[in-house]
């Protein structure tokens, strides 16, 4: 029986990849990962417990890549996580084309190393995918940086942004934005837990005048964008003015877009050319990001639609982060 989803797509890739670093077999890599101490499989899916097959052993092939690749460093952890992804991508497929795979590695490195200061993700309420990254940010991240990653959600609407703070137990932060003056207030904030996710701070926006002001707020370096109900109207338009006034500033900010790919069409104009359409979405990521990520920001089965693995790419840099810092953490016992 296949191990994982596209399995008879995948592996001579993988085994190849595998092969190149003196690794025999899927099996072996997780041979490696276990004789490491680690519970990759297990950390993957408690991250985001719907996610696929494939995205586990994706995550024990990096990790196993990582391991020989002798990382002690969990930015440079993250970075050989991305070939462990890559070597999943589907050739021809449009993740393999982006190398999405290798993105993903990079901005998990770009947020373990002190360069960064604090990363949002861009992305509306409705994403509980969101969360699950945050959360397997905000439980590892700082275990290994010296300067802690503030991490924040920034998303269209008060309401929902109380609400997905109360269940995940975030800090919600309640700002009231002045639009004859452009200030942007903190009117109040509200811890709903203790400790770590205490920590993750959770905006909601009226409109994307005052979700600009929350990254400037917060000195936002690097985000990335959902792609779920409100792409058109707030993610993709704060990312992109965010941007424009960042350059402007002398401020160095660096814009991931999620979501989008052949067949992603949420506009009637893009219909009719069915898969060969990018769609509205796709195109609006194209327009401000440094990279850009293929499938939706939360749904696996998007994500494995473009060729990549079947993890949400949300809840994927949580993952990418989680595991880059338990190698670092083996390699110090």
């Amino acid at each position: 029986m296949a191990l994982f989803e596209s399995y008879e797509r995948r592996i001579d890739k993988i085994n190849a990849v595998l092969n190149s670093y003196g690794i025999a077999s899927i099996e072996e890599a997780e041979k490696i990962t276990k004789d490491a101490g680690l519970e990759v499989y297990d950390q993957v899916k408690s991250i985001q417990p719907i996610c696929f097959e494939n995205a586990c052993w994706a995550y024990v092939v990096g990790a196993a890549i990582a391991i020989k690749k002798d990382c002690k460093r969990a930015a440079d952890a993250a970075a050989a996580i991305g070939e462990g992804l890559q070597a999943f991508c589907i050739p021809g497929s449009v993740a393999d084309q982006r190398k999405v795979g290798l993105g993903h590695g990079n901005l998990g490195k770009m947020l373990l190393e002190e360069e960064t200061e604090c990363f949002a993700f861009l992305a509306g309420h409705e994403s509980f995918a969101a969360a699950e990254g945050a959360i397997g940010i905000a439980e590892k991240a700082n275990k290994v940086r010296k300067n802690p990653l503030r991490v924040i959600l920034n998303g269209l609407g008060k309401d929902a942004a109380k609400i997905i703070s109360r269940i995940n137990g975030f800090t919600y932060v309640e700002t009231d934005y002045d639009y004859y003056t452009g200030e942007l207030k903190e009117v109040g904030r509200t811890a709903y837990s203790e400790g770590l996710r205490a920590k993750v701070n959770c905006y909601g926006a009226n409109d994307v005048r005052e979700g600009v002001a929350i990254m400037f707020k917060e000195g936002v370096d690097v985000s990335i964008t959902g792609n779920s109900t409100n792409p058109t109207r707030f993610q993709h338009p704060v990312a992109g003015t965010y941007k424009k006034e960042c350059i402007e500033q002398g401020k160095k900010y660096f814009s991931v877009a999620s979501g989008g790919g052949t067949g992603r069409t949420l506009h009637p104009d893009n219909m009719a050319a069915g898969p060969a359409s990018y769609g509205m979405t796709d195109t609006l990521g194209r327009m401000h990001s440094d990279a850009q990520f293929a499938g939706s920001s939360s749904v696996p089965a998007h994500v494995e639609m473009m060729g990549l693995i079947g993890a949400g790419n949300n809840p994927m840099v949580g993952m990418t982060v989680a595991v880059a810092v338990s190698i670092e953490e083996c390699f110090k016992k």
